[in-house]
């Protein structure tokens, strides 16, 4: 792979190439497709998803969008430091096509933006709530109409390819969906496979998938426009992951490993005392003790621990791709970033005690429960209706469902894949209290 194609600014439906050093310098490419996430109404119903506590009611927790927007910050920081290193070791990137390290912090923050575009409602038991249906509910029936890498798709429904979908789906007057720069959606493409073959290699970019059927086509025309390796597994087609995704993956991993610890201490799952001495293991090489105990709260304490954790992580992440970037771009770096830090042991620890106090906690476990009960009645409802529609059998029950919410998901296509990837895109695009309300009202305990 080569840094010129990685960087491209094509967007779909381009029929000339937009140069970097013809770039206008007060509403840069890269910039315009962060905007067009964030005003987008999939992005702003993050405002209402899990991140670690669903149905949380405390204003402690973070949502889905608040660590978006954590994770963009980070990402444009990681993105920043490695562009400056790389147009040092790269200099024509800037001299011959006009490329300036803030170019890739800005890539880096869409892509982080948008990395959880795509989730369903109650987080990733949201994920497994959909697919389960698919597998072992209803849903089953309907394998026998499908092909393997469809039905694959639906079983395990997996919300990158769910917001490579969002981000690059045509509607009626919108086509190419937000119109993001090839450049951005690479490093957004975090699993560049399909759901077939499952796991071909102990890559960490074969660990899910990365793109419905519906979308393949549009999928390979970037994986090919921006450069990226391809591997051919039997008749399968994978490709390599875009280098500035490990950069996305990073701050996520650094997001989540902090500041979801955090929200445990704050929620009181996990002792200050206990957990501020495992914070304190991670930045011990930076930390100012006089400082430190000079601050007299707890959420002082976090504050300036989360900081230097997280900054730590940064120089870390940032050196580390630096260090690997010949195999990062010859595609045979296998690992995430995070996993090769000298911190991995103290990351680890943090983490185990996050699934177990908090991930696992009661009040997680109790909503999980509801959540697969109100996805899998949602699914049911809508894919029933849509089912009896096609099939002129349609009961009264079913009209009055249809005539409701059959606005939002394809009912009418006669293709069964595309009808049922279209309901599952729907159920995923409500909000946790959204599919609470619509279960309750299904249920008719609330009108």
């Amino acid at each position: 792979m080569n840094w010129e194609e990685l960087l491209s600014l094509r967007r779909q439906g381009d029929t000339n190439k937009r140069l970097r050093k013809e770039q206008d310098e007060t509403r840069l490419g890269f910039e315009v497709d962060y905007d067009r996430i964030i005003f987008s109404s999939a992005f702003r119903s993050l405002q209402d998803k899990t991140q670690v506590i669903p149905l949380s009611k405390t204003s402690f927790v973070h949502t889905r969008l608040t660590h978006s927007l954590e994770v963009s910050v980070v990402g444009r920081s990681l993105g920043r430091v490695v562009g400056k290193q790389l147009l040092e070791k790269h200099p024509h990137l800037a001299a011959v096509h006009g490329y300036h390290f803030n170019d890739f912090g800005a890539i880096v923050a869409a892509a982080a933006l948008a990395h959880d575009i795509g989730n369903p409602p109650f987080g990733h038991s949201g994920e497994k709530a959909i697919g389960e249906y698919f597998k072992n509910g209803s849903g089953a029936q309907y394998q026998s109409q499908l092909t393997a890498k469809q039905y694959q798709d639906l079983i395990d429904f997996e919300g990158n390819a769910n917001g490579f979908k969002i981000l690059t789906e045509s509607r009626a007057g919108i086509e190419g969906g937000l119109r993001l720069s090839y450049a951005t959606l690479g490093a957004f493409m975090k699993y560049p496979k399909a759901s077939l073959p499952k796991k071909p290699s102990a890559h960490i970019a074969h660990k899910k998938f990365g793109y419905f059927q519906n979308e393949a086509e549009f999928f390979g025309e970037v994986a090919r426009e921006i450069g990226l390796l391809q591997y051919n597994f039997g008749k399968e087609v994978t490709y390599s992951r875009h280098p500035l995704t490990y950069l996305v993956e990073a701050a996520d991993d650094i997001c989540y490993t902090i500041i979801d610890f955090e929200d445990g201490i704050n929620l009181g799952l996990i002792q200050e005392e206990y957990a501020l001495e495992y914070l304190i293991k991670l930045v011990k090489d930076s930390i100012n003790t006089s400082k430190y105990n000079s601050l007299t709260t707890t959420a002082d304490r976090l504050s300036y621990l989360r900081a230097l954790a997280i900054n730590t992580l940064i120089r870390e992440a940032a050196d580390i791709f630096i260090a690997n970037e010949e195999a990062i771009l010859a595609g045979t770096f296998m690992s995430g970033l995070i996993e090769k830090s000298k911190y991995e042991a103290q990351i680890d620890d943090i983490i185990k005690i996050s699934v177990s106090k908090i991930y696992q906690s009661q009040e997680v476990t109790e909503k999980e429960i509801a959540g697969y009960e109100i996805l899998a009645t949602l699914l049911h409802t809508y894919c029933e209706a849509t089912k009896n529609y096609m099939e002129d059998n349609c009961s009264n029950y079913d009209k009055l469902i249809l005539r409701a919410e059959g606005a939002h998901f394809d009912y009418k296509n006669e293709d069964p894949y595309s009808r049922l990837i279209s309901i599952c895109n729907y159920v995923a695009s409500l909000t946790d209290s959204n599919a609470l309300l619509k279960f309750q009202k299904i249920r008719g305990a609330k009108v």
